[in-house]
């Protein structure tokens, strides 16, 4: 990573919105900016941790080892989104890594500073506290849906939530250009079952992907794609 000008306007990260007015210059005098490259480590698993993290722009892949040569991508973040902040705890390790997807720029906050803002600001700890319950929740019914749910089904609730993260230009594309490994490993599927699904529902004109731009054709089919797949399940 490269260190670049200070580019933060204070006013559109995880903590900037949620802190008091009169700590504002505060955080703008000890964070740092960075610049990353697509395909850029931020950091990697079981690194000590240092500091915390926030997207001014771009967006990063947050993802864990998976088996021996796998991974499981657990989220996607973006402008605004905070990283790092599952290494607070007493192991101070990252049990996650962090990835550019693209160009990115982000916002960086040591450590000491971080949980001194957290004591200052309790309207930003209250935040944080059920941004942690809301990822607890999440990590849950994924584990659910990884041993419940078919893999169509999890392809399928995959889009979904794509579509619903990052939303869908005029022609029905994703905003978001994503390589078909990272599909699969979102997916919680193998690069090669990923490729039959998908060929599946090209071939039934229910979503469309060149190159790594993901249009969705038939939003209702991929919903009762899900759908069917937990009635199985009942």
């Amino acid at each position: 990573m490269k260190e670049c000008k200070n580019v933060c306007d204070t006013q559109s990260c995880f903590v900037c919105q949620r802190c008091l007015p009169d700590w504002l210059p505060a955080v703008k005098a000890q964070r740092i900016n960075f610049e990353v490259k697509k395909g850029q480590s931020i950091f990697a698993e079981n690194d000590l941790v240092s500091g915390i993290y926030f997207i001014y722009s771009g967006t990063v892949k947050v993802h864990k080892r998976w088996d021996k040569d796998k991974e499981l991508i657990i989220r996607f973040a973006k402008a605004g989104d905070i990283m790092g902040h599952l290494g607070l705890g007493k192991d101070p390790k990252y049990p996650v890594s962090a990835t550019a997807l693209e160009p990115t720029v982000l916002c960086y906050i040591d450590r000491a500073f971080f949980e001194s803002t957290l004591k200052v600001n309790t309207d930003l700890t209250f935040k944080l506290m059920h941004f942690f319950a809301d990822e607890l929740q999440h990590s849950r019914k994924s584990m659910l849906d990884f041993v419940h749910m078919s893999v169509k089904a999890r392809i399928a609730k995959s889009l979904i939530a794509l579509r619903n993260q990052f939303g869908m230009s005029a022609d029905n594309t994703i905003n978001l250009e994503l390589s078909r490994q990272d599909l699969a490993s979102f997916s919680g599927a193998s690069y090669e079952t990923l490729f039959k699904v998908v060929n599946e529902l090209t071939l039934n004109k229910i979503v469309e992907l060149t190159g790594r731009r993901i249009k969705i054709l038939d939003e209702a089919e991929l919903l009762n794609i899900i759908n069917q797949d937990n009635l199985n399940v009942k």
